[in-house]
């Protein structure tokens, strides 16, 4: 570990200022929480592995109580009548979900710390007029960088509830788990082994099989249910993986069947708004229905295990996965996929 940490400071040069604004801010963050609270540090430090597991059961009791229906409702589609794998299965999805919200909270904490560096830096500008380096911010991780349920890590990734700060942590305990967008919910994904027994149950519906062109972009639209009130999806793949996201496009459509649409990849598209003037790119935007991302698109190893996951309804409007097989310029794929609701 010591030798790793001596080659990322070689090779990294901003690793070394990053761990020292880290330090100083926490110290000050301790010194000004001892002052306002009046005790050294020793109990506080005593404390906080205490009340880990505490935490911990806490936000959980929280988490399951938003998805107990439809867990529920998810498991006993996978295992009708089995109690014992729905139970099984509703516990992995419980623990996936618990992961996923401590990741979030702890990209919020990264945020804050990143918000607060950044309004120092501004007020020393401000009184010197000499810019600091940006050394000094903290480098909020990207997405592709975190762990994640979504296929991109492994789900039993170190959690990262050992490094949020006692506050956020606090804070979460009191006031609940909260939306990291206002409007729109965050999405669960999980995967399962079952590809074998999925497919071969996909393939009676000569419908739920689309081939994605080499190049191609499919995207399948699913409307709302005045019924429903989430969004379920799985599919996999033969062979190879494909990318996939979910969009939401804000539009009240009449019709609630499912279609199936084919693009060019999005390299075409930016092209065709290249040639178009400025006028009709605002005219052609302007009559574009508002639209939000809710799973970024990534490559998935659906090939290789199911994919699946769910969706609060945000409000009436269409739903828009996209199966993007743009960046494999010799190969089709081909994809199994079923999606429906659930109150």
């Amino acid at each position: 570990m010591t030798e790793f940490v001596k080659l990322l400071h070689r090779c990294c040069h901003l690793f070394s200022t990053y761990v020292t604004s880290h330090k100083i801010e926490k110290e000050e963050q301790e010194k000004k929480s001892q002052l306002n609270a009046g005790i050294p540090q020793c109990p506080k430090l005593l404390v906080r592995p205490c009340c880990a597991p505490r935490g911990r059961q806490q936000i959980m009791a929280a988490l399951n109580s938003q998805t107990a229906v439809q867990f529920q409702q998810y498991a006993a589609q996978q295992y009708p009548g089995n109690y014992e794998q729905q139970q099984i299965l509703i516990r992995q999805l419980q623990e996936q979900h618990y992961q996923q919200y401590m990741q979030q909270l702890y990209q919020v904490q990264l945020a804050q710390q990143q918000a607060a560096l950044q309004k120092q830096q501004d007020a020393v500008v401000a009184a010197t007029g000499t810019p600091l380096t940006t050394a000094s911010k903290v480098n909020t991780p990207a997405p592709g960088d975190t762990p994640s349920i979504n296929g991109q890590a492994s789900a039993h990734a170190d959690s990262p509830e050992k490094e949020l700060d006692p506050e956020v942590l606090e804070e979460a305990l009191e006031n609940g788990p909260k939306d990291s967008v206002p409007v729109i919910a965050a999405p669960s994904m999980w995967t399962r082994p079952q590809i074998k027994d999925f497919k071969e149950k996909i393939r009676q519906d000569a419908d739920s099989v689309i081939t994605v062109g080499r190049g191609e972009v499919v995207t399948v639209r699913v409307p709302t249910h005045e019924e429903g009130s989430y969004l379920f999806w799985e599919f996999a793949t033969d062979n190879y993986d494909i990318g996939f996201g979910v969009y939401f496009e804000w539009t009240d459509s009449p019709n609630t069947a499912v279609s199936v649409h084919v693009s060019e990849s999005s390299d075409d598209e930016e092209e065709e708004e290249e040639n178009t003037s400025s006028e009709e790119k605002a005219k052609k935007n302007a009559n574009k229905p508002q639209l939000d991302e809710i799973v970024p698109v990534y490559r998935r190893d659906c090939h290789e295990e199911v994919y699946a996951g769910s969706h609060q309804y945000p409000g009436r409007g269409v739903y828009l996965l996209k199966f993007d097989n743009s960046y494999s310029l010799w190969r089709s794929k081909t994809v199994y996929y079923r999606v429906y609701y659930t109150r």
